[in-house]
């Protein structure tokens, strides 16, 4: 039996709302918060470090830090890379906002560049078009978990010895050229946000194989201290830390931690079942009219974190009309991915034309896809669609 179909033989028919994202978890994750809180320990301690060695090794990463955000992994990287004032750093505009802030965090620039169009990621190209002689980063966005083009761009920043950090903050699980995400990366930023297919709540994670890179992001979390508070307490004599630089509060409990690591364990599974549930809206939708949807790329495999769909301008309703239409029906589902220099905040900041970013966050809506998702439900979903393809 598949993972998709365990599922469903495990859950009747719902026709309640629909949500467009639950995360999976149950009595498991229950017990091991309740086993972090029993032991006494549940600020960042022993199973944060467990947290850490394993979440790393399931990426092929040599080191992980975990943190209390995406955004805080992402904003580590940064100044772990060098990235500081004066500086710009190339983003996709086609983004959650933090990846564009966090450039401002450390007093650079953002720089927006387009995408692909399909893939929704950074291209060399769409790169190479918002390249200054400022540049000292590009972060590089596997959006909604397909894996971008990494190799190319990879080299590319080598040539121009401009630093990349991976955002791969929904690409746990997603994979290039057979291998896991974050393989290779300079510095990957994760997130465990409940969107996210690995939640412990709120959290994040940086994964690198610099040790330098890891042990300051370490003292960086916990306010620039040269020795961690689970050492100080570990130690049966007095330890007179120091403070090395000016530092964040970004650490992560071990009650998340336990619930992380439980979470990890559910990760393939998780994986297989919301590829099964993507495989079957590309079929009921291959033949509908004016829709296009989010797939793997020629080089990789997507995790599909989230599951987009692309209406094109002659589809007979208005991106924002379908979503109500959705609505009605009793079906969550999203806008596309923000394009952030559309917001108030960046009004004034550089881009080149973003024709492809554009397109795709105004014209594409993300619909439900989660564990245990059934048949009828995606129906439902499927109904729609197709009733407003017909007009």
């Amino acid at each position: 039996m598949s993972v998709a179909d365990s599922a469903v033989a495990t859950q009747t028919a719902d026709t309640s709302r629909i949500p467009v994202m639950v995360p999976w978890l149950g009595e498991e994750e229950a017990e091991a918060a309740a086993a972090a809180v029993r032991s006494g320990w549940v600020a960042q301690g022993p199973r944060v470090a467990e947290f850490e060695q394993a979440f790393a090794a399931r990426v092929g990463a040599a080191y992980g830090v975990a943190v209390s955000s995406g955004t805080t992994a992402l904003h580590l990287g940064l100044v772990v890379l060098g990235v500081g004032p004066g500086d710009d750093v190339v983003v996709p505009s086609l983004s959650f906002i933090a990846t564009a802030n966090v450039a401002r965090y450390v007093g650079a620039n953002p720089v927006f560049a387009d995408i692909d169009p399909v893939t929704g990621n950074l291209t060399p190209e769409t790169i190479e078009a918002a390249l200054t002689p400022n540049t000292r980063a590009v972060i590089l966005v596997h959006q909604g978990g397909v894996p971008a083009e990494l190799e190319p761009i990879r080299e590319l920043c080598r040539a121009r010895s401009v630093a990349l950090l991976e955002d791969a903050a929904c690409a746990a699980g997603a994979r290039y050229r057979g291998r896991p995400v974050g393989v290779g990366a300079q510095v990957a930023a994760w997130s465990f946000h409940p969107r996210k297919l690995l939640t412990t709540g709120e959290g994040g994670m940086a994964t690198t194989d610099d040790a330098e890179w890891a042990a300051r992001m370490r003292r960086l979390r916990e306010h620039g201290m040269n020795v961690s508070a689970a050492d100080r307490h570990a130690s049966s004599k007095p330890v007179l830390e120091a403070y090395l630089e000016t530092g964040f509060n970004y650490r992560m409990t071990d009650i998340q931690a336990a619930v992380g690591l439980v979470q990890l364990g559910k990760l393939a599974a998780t994986v297989a079942e919301r590829r099964e549930l993507a495989a079957r809206y590309q079929r009921e939708l291959a033949g509908v009219p004016g829709l296009s949807t989010v797939a793997d790329p020629g080089y990789g495999e997507t995790n599909y974190q989230s599951f987009w769909v692309r209406l094109a301008d002659d589809f007979p309703v208005t991106r924002d009309e379908l979503l109500a239409r959705l609505a009605d029906a009793g079906i969550s589902a999203r806008r596309g991915i923000m394009a952030a220099h559309l917001e108030p905040a960046y009004l004034d900041a550089p881009a080149p034309p973003l024709p492809a970013t554009e397109a795709l966050s105004l014209n594409s809506l993300i619909l439900p896809v989660f564990h245990g998702m059934t048949v009828a439900q995606q129906d439902r979903v499927l109904s729609v669609l197709k009733a407003a393809a017909r007009g």
